[in-house]
């Protein structure tokens, strides 16, 4: 076994919030000697199931210039397979029915820390992230993701790497919300920030599992971990973490309201009243600041012709002077899917097309079949997701359908308006906080089927005016979804938890 040891790592230059967070009285304040410990059970590089993978990959990477930021993830087969050079730093013993564990190390080909929680019965097996593929989710995720919370208290401790150990620790989604807790019950007074990017997934466990997780009797009540008589991992961390952020400001706003607080909205009002919840939208991956058609290649109406041409051949669709709308999406109920299939006649009978991709609840994928049986000359699926055919999808495409019954963030309305086309969405979450409502997409109000063709057809009276619809498109390409002011606004946030 080769044991790795290593000193803290130089950071750059810092930027213009080290004077916001370090402004704060009392305490540390964040800064390029700060170590910051970022637990994700998903990771874009390797194993992605939604937009936390493609935040995981991000932030980080931001953030590594204004401290010494590390990325702990479960050892997934596919992080293993990826994991060139991996060292392991130390083993750790069993914890309850936690079982033992090894902290590997290694860097991605950028030069980015990643920690993974080597435990090959828990992880290593084909699925995503959550589950088999096709299937569900694990049978053990209690235990899977217990580990990997256990695991980021005892890097904390000092227990895991004998020469690191962060000053704050920013945990992720409920697989990561145990973190906090298991902070608390080791006397630890590291602070901790909690993301949810899905209220909806909660991590919920009967109360006989708390031994075997190694959580305290005394922590299953009101003020802990109990919701409803059951283990709650989401209400741990918002319970016990520093400060709850989420995805946008507006789905911060949402979740204190029952209509959208998933039963923790009494909870979320008491931390925010405390001035301990906020919102912070996420940006979008730099590959997609290149995307278009380059500075005098063409126009971006040339551009995206051309696409919209090579789609419609992939997807066996006839050429149309229609616009093409798109769905890129998981096949769920709370994408809305079942509305945009209403919506789907108005689209058809206006002289629309519609492709679609992606992969989700089986009664979905069958009526997404069943629309393009009905029609074939316009509508045309391809079930499952390739992310190269996703961006031509959206290079090609007039129109985004996004009519999602709720929406923390969402990437897709931005990565759309990146390349100029237009998102119709519900007004709900993120997108309210990144489309402009006649401007850069459509926004609606009444989450059903009507409501959405109200919507599509406000789209084709905008799609027959060809000034109307280039003022749109432009004012859509302009707008920018960069990770520049979120990282600001983290690196304050870390600073106000650091002082205490």
């Amino acid at each position: 076994m080769k044991i790795l040891v290593d000193g803290l790592s130089s950071c750059g230059g810092w930027g213009p919030v080290e004077s916001l967070a370090g402004s704060v009285t009392g305490g540390s304040s964040f800064s390029s000697r700060t170590r910051l410990l970022f637990v994700t059970p998903e990771m874009g590089d390797f194993i992605k199931a939604g937009g936390l993978g493609e935040v995981s990959s991000a932030l980080p990477r931001q953030l590594r210039s204004r401290c010494d930021v590390r990325v702990l993830i479960p050892g997934y087969r596919a992080v293993r397979s990826a994991a060139r050079g991996m060292e392991i730093v130390r083993e750790i013993a069993a914890t309850a029915g936690l079982p033992e564990w090894s902290l590997g190390r290694f860097a991605t080909d950028d030069g980015l820390s990643v920690y993974v929680v080597l435990c090959d019965e828990l992880y290593d097996r084909d699925g995503s992230p959550y589950g088999p593929f096709g299937g569900t989710e694990f049978l053990d995720n209690d235990t899977r993701f217990a580990r990997l919370c256990l695991s980021a208290a005892e890097l904390a401790a000092g227990e895991a790497d004998p020469n690191w150990k962060p000053d704050i620790v920013h945990v992720h989604d409920w697989p990561a919300a145990l973190v906090p807790g298991y902070l608390r019950w080791k006397g630890l007074s590291t602070p901790s920030i909690l993301t949810i990017h899905n209220l909806a997934y909660q991590g919920l466990y009967g109360p006989e599992r708390m031994g075997t997780l190694a959580i305290p009797e005394s922590a299953f009540s009101i003020d802990g971990v109990e919701f409803h008589g059951r283990l709650s991992f989401l209400k741990a961390g918002i319970y016990y973490a520093s400060h709850v952020t989420t995805v946008s400001e507006t789905y911060a706003r949402e979740i204190v309201t029952p209509e959208h607080g998933c039963g923790l909205h009494g909870l979320l009002k008491t931390r925010m009243d405390e001035g301990h919840v906020s919102g912070i939208i996420n940006g979008i991956d730099e590959s997609w600041s290149d995307v278009g058609p380059g500075a005098g290649a063409t126009t971006i109406c040339q551009w995206k012709a051309r696409h919209a041409s090579e789609i419609r051949r992939s997807f066996n669709l006839p050429e149309s002077s229609g616009p093409l709308f798109a769905i890129i999406s998981r096949l769920v109920h709370q994408k809305g899917i079942d509305l945009a299939i209403e919506a789907a006649e108005t689209i058809v009978r206006n002289g629309g097309q519609l492709v679609v991709t992606g992969r989700g609840e089986a009664r979905m994928e069958e009526a997404i079949r069943g629309l393009a049986r009905l029609y074939p000359h316009a509508v045309a699926a391809r079930i499952g997701f390739d992310d190269a055919e996703a961006r031509r999808m959206f290079a090609a495409s007039d129109f985004l359908l996004m009519p999602s019954r709720f929406e923390p963030c969402g990437l897709s309305q931005m990565y759309a308006q990146r390349v100029g086309t237009i998102p119709i969405a519900a007004r709900t979450g993120g997108l309210v906080d990144t489309i402009d409502d006649g401007h850069s997409g459509f926004l609606f109000s009444s989450k059903t089927g009507a409501g959405l063709s109200a919507a599509v057809k406000r789209a084709f009276g905008a799609f027959a005016s060809k000034r109307s619809f280039a003022r749109m498109r432009k004012h859509a390409v302009a707008k920018r979804f960069d990770w520049i002011q979120p990282t600001e606004r983290y690196a304050e946030l870390y600073g106000r938890a650091l002082a205490g």
